[in-house]
């Protein structure tokens, strides 16, 4: 199957393995875009860093990037890959999840939203064209439409109502990307647009919705409100459930998720992108991950531990320091420790997408995800 963008190369049942040709090159998928929210990695992390720990998309946000220091100021600097000195894909988030997260300092209304800054408190309206110009003014290569993140726990009514919302913001964000990318003046005037598909947990709402997104046409279908409540259990069942109304040509997209199980889970269920702040979150916190399970380097059995985090890893902090060693800059609130566990995680993320992409192409993925998670419940 091939569209003008996405093409697939592999299929293992429901599990595929595509690539993206985007204005920023091509994303091996599935592949995991590694968070750096305002334009950067959490915990020091460089561009140059991303680049040698196979990073192939990177993912910023709409909100934080117009609150502080501005989308107009990042247009006049020529764009969020020339502000960053990033040459790869960018996906930037739309907002939307801000008006889940941010519930205490914001009014939803048909028009979009009302927002109070959570850095100084001034007022901000983001409605479903504010978005897209910003992320327009941002360049970025995927544009994610803006929507409302309802509770995974809220009541039905409240959630077919915002779901209803959520796709006429959907209609608006497609025909002001159109515009858009159709002045002269824009920086990206290829910039993709991905819709998405709420409902929290009720399969018959997620499934009306993704047929009805679905005739928009869109460059990709992304899977929200997942990872904010429910059990991992009824993640998956939305994605089994949902996942089959999606156009089977266009590539999909897990938000906010996941855990290394997660992942392998969702590659087996059809999805194509990932994103999550956990490797950098837990990295931050000494938290590492490795084929036996994850590890806290704060333990006090790795004090005199001279290993690696890992043996075999070809990270940066593998490559040339001990346990030891990072656990005491650790202990010392030394940056350099949290930045070392940060490349670790992410490092690990990368490489297990590329085993998961070869598994594809060569028919083994689900002996591949076996392997992986029994090694991983080792820990």
């Amino acid at each position: 199957m091939e569209t003008l963008h996405f093409r697939l190369l592999a299929q293992e049942g429901r599990a595929r393995r595509g690539e993206l040709h985007t204005v920023h090159g091509v994303i091996q998928t599935p592949v995991f875009m590694n968070v750096g929210t305002a334009a950067a990695i959490k915990g020091a992390v460089s561009t140059e860093d991303l680049e040698q720990i196979g990073t192939l998309v990177e993912l910023s946000n709409t909100y934080h990037l117009h609150v502080r220091p501005g989308d107009r100021l990042i247009r006049s600097l020529g764009g969020l890959h020339r502000f960053m000195s990033w040459e790869k894909p960018i996906l930037t988030d739309s907002g939307g999840f801000q008006v889940f997260s941010l519930a205490g300092l914001r009014r939803i209304r048909e028009e979009g939203v009302y927002f109070q800054s959570h850095i100084d408190g001034r007022k901000i309206f983001m409605g479903p064209e504010e978005s897209m110009q910003i992320q327009s003014n941002l360049a970025s290569t995927i544009a994610m439409a803006f929507d409302e993140c309802p509770s995974s726990r809220a009541d039905r009514a409240y959630v077919q109502a915002s779901v209803d919302r959520t796709t006429r913001w959907l209609v608006r964000c497609k025909a002001e990307m159109a515009r858009l990318n159709g002045l002269e003046d824009t920086l990206n005037r290829h910039q993709l647009l991905f819709g998405i598909n709420q409902g929290a947990v009720f399969d018959d709402i997620r499934v009306e919705h993704a047929r009805r997104i679905a005739e928009l046409e869109l460059d990709g279908y992304a899977l929200g409100g997942l990872a904010v409540g429910e059990t991992h259990a009824e993640m998956y069942h939305v994605l089994e459930e949902t996942i089959p109304y999606l156009p089977a040509e266009k590539p999909v997209y897990l938000m906010g998720v996941g855990t290394p199980a997660n992942i392998l889970e969702g590659v087996e269920r059809g999805v194509d992108f990932f994103d999550c702040v956990y490797p950098s979150r837990n990295g931050r916190h000494g938290h590492v991950y490795t084929n036996q399970g994850k590890l806290n380097l704060f333990n006090a059995k790795y004090e005199s531990d001279m290993a690696p985090i890992e043996d075999g890893c070809g990270c940066p902090a593998c490559r040339r320091y001990s346990r030891a060693y990072i656990r005491h800059l650790l202990k010392a609130k030394e940056m350099l420790g949290m930045r070392l566990c940060v490349l670790h995680n992410l490092y690990f993320y990368n490489t297990m997408m590329r085993e998961i992409r070869d598994a594809l192409e060569a028919g083994r993925f689900a002996a591949y995800k076996k392997g992986k998670l029994e090694n991983m419940e080792q820990q």
